[in-house]
């Protein structure tokens, strides 16, 4: 393999041989030089808390329909000999996918990020300019991420992406660190936090392995973001600083109400430098919230190929059985996504179905690129909706029968009730044809009628103004299918209604 940078193998003794960690910063000093303005971040309107149930010993889950792509599916164009650390996202009936490659795009060259996109998960995965991958964020020459930016996660929320990475000065520092950036679109990234990275190595103990903090994993969850990454010098991590930690905050910059999870559940500390408690003896992992299930994901790789650990949303406890999607495997795994995190939903069975499939490195020849592929299985016989609690995680954005002839929206664990299914067929993720029982029990919120008056101001949007709270709606062409009159008001009449629930639908 050709050498343009050095990455740091993070050895896990018992398991595995090497686990690539990702991109290694330098020693040298970065050159002052003027910030790029940090872009203003959308504050982001919190969702209700998810209700979890408690459950005694692991459930054992009942797997089918494993699965993987004959080849590679994506790969770095040109001189780009390594391709690792997938981020994918099912955005807007695509699949995107950044990943971590070399092009030698920044000055001095190292790690860059990569985007392409495809319509099938077996690929061919190709970037905005047709090729096999467009390289969209690369080293900023002088910051905290000089040389190497690097193990992307991406999340959607509202109408902003954020990219999460990890970034290095250059080949031989000790102490990479977590940086923050935001797009419109997903190509054209503005670096975030002045540039400067929000979580750093915390130091607490001194280790062989000096990689310091990244590898993050981001999802969106209850109106909070939820951070997942490595530190190897954390005080809780492994005797070959193996470990994942957990922060979590209302802020996507995590610059306040940062809270670390620790023994006891999460708790409100001063910063980003809070290492509690590790969820997973791992390097390279993704993570994800999958509704029907009620749980958080965790894919790391073991010996036999990429293995899920599940916690529930609290850590409290772990409702299932660890699941392994069995084969090759040369870097960590990139969890499939919706926008915001979470799994991607089944259509035909929300209820009773999810599918986990990912994308992990398997492939290092001498002469050239590493190939991205994919695997996956489908978790089945399982009764999401057979109790209030789990009903209304699973059908988050569907919309079923309601007892009185009318269409029920199950949001953020409440009943929206539309009198025109015209409507809630424009808001929901798919009308199914039949009410789960478990629904009887979960009250209805709001009763949007015909006609009810939409109010809309300047920067934020419009809403069903229903009992004087504004539920805001994802388009003009809603208040029209429901016969609306759209008022308009001011950004400080608008703010001074109390808030419904937001009915601008789930990522799809």
């Amino acid at each position: 393999m050709r050498v343009t940078h050095r990455r740091r193998h993070l050895v896990v003794a018992t398991l595995v041989a090497a686990v690539i960690a990702g991109c290694t910063p330098s020693e040298a000093t970065p050159v002052s030089v003027p910030e790029d303005p940090a872009p203003t971040l959308p504050s982001v309107a919190p969702a209700p808390e998810p209700v979890v149930p408690a459950t005694t010993d692991p459930v054992k889950l009942t797997t089918r329909a494993g699965r993987q792509s004959p080849g590679p599916i994506a790969y770095g164009t040109g001189d780009a000999p390594y391709n690792y650390a997938p981020s994918v996202l099912w955005d807007g009936g695509r699949y995107r996918m950044w990943w971590c490659s070399q092009l030698g795009i920044a000055n001095p060259p190292g790690d860059d990020i990569l985007l392409a996109e495809s319509r099938s998960l077996n690929g061919p995965f190709r970037g905005p300019d047709g090729r096999g991958g467009t390289p969209v964020f690369s080293g900023s020459a002088a910051r905290f991420d000089a040389m190497h930016t690097c193990d992307p996660s991406v999340l959607k929320v509202g109408d902003t992406y954020y990219l999460y990475y990890t970034g290095a000065a250059g080949d031989h520092a000790h102490g990479n660190a977590i940086g923050l950036a935001t797009s419109r679109d997903g190509r054209v990234w503005t670096r975030a936090n002045g540039g400067r990275p929000f979580v750093t190595a915390a130091r607490d103990v001194k280790r062989d392995n000096t990689y310091g903090a990244g590898q993050p994993s981001v999802v969106y969850l209850a109106g909070l973001f939820y951070l997942m990454f490595t530190d190897t010098t954390g005080e809780h991590t492994g005797h070959n600083g193996a470990g994942q930690f957990v922060l979590r905050s209302p802020d996507p910059a995590f610059g306040h109400g940062v809270e670390a999870l620790g023994p006891d559940g999460f708790q409100p500390v001063r910063d980003t430098s809070a290492r509690l408690r590790s969820v997973v003896d791992a390097f390279s992992a993704d993570w994800m919230w999958v509704d029907a299930l009620a749980a958080f994901a965790i894919a790391h790789e073991t010996r036999d190929g990429t293995t899920i650990t599940f916690w529930d949303w609290g850590f409290g406890f772990q409702p299932y059985e660890p699941l392994l999607l069995p084969g090759p495997w040369r870097e960590g795994p990139g969890l499939v996504r919706r926008a915001d995190g979470h799994a991607v939903v089944s259509l035909d069975n929300p209820c009773g179905k999810v599918a986990i499939d990912l994308v992990r490195a398997t492939h290092e020849a001498p002469a050239g690129p590493s190939g991205l592929r994919h695997f996956g299985l489908d978790v089945t016989d399982f009764n999401a909706c057979a109790e209030p609690g789990r009903a209304v995680l699973a059908l988050d954005g569907f919309a079923v029968p309601s007892p009185s002839r009318t269409v029920d929206l199950i949001v953020g664990g409440q009943i929206v009730r539309f009198d025109r299914r015209s409507v809630a067929e424009k808001l929901a993720i798919r009308i199914l044809a039949r009410r789960p029982d478990a629904l009887a029990g979960v009250r209805v919120a709001a009763h949007v009628k015909p006609g009810v008056p939409v109010r809309q101001a300047p920067g934020r949007g419009l809403g069903f103004l229903l009992d004087d709270r504004l539920w805001r709606i994802s388009s003009a062409d809603v208040a029209a299918l429901n016969s609306s009159a759209v008022g308009d008001t001011t950004s400080e009449e608008w703010d001074g209604y109390e808030r419904g629930l937001d009915l601008v639908g789930p990522p799809r």
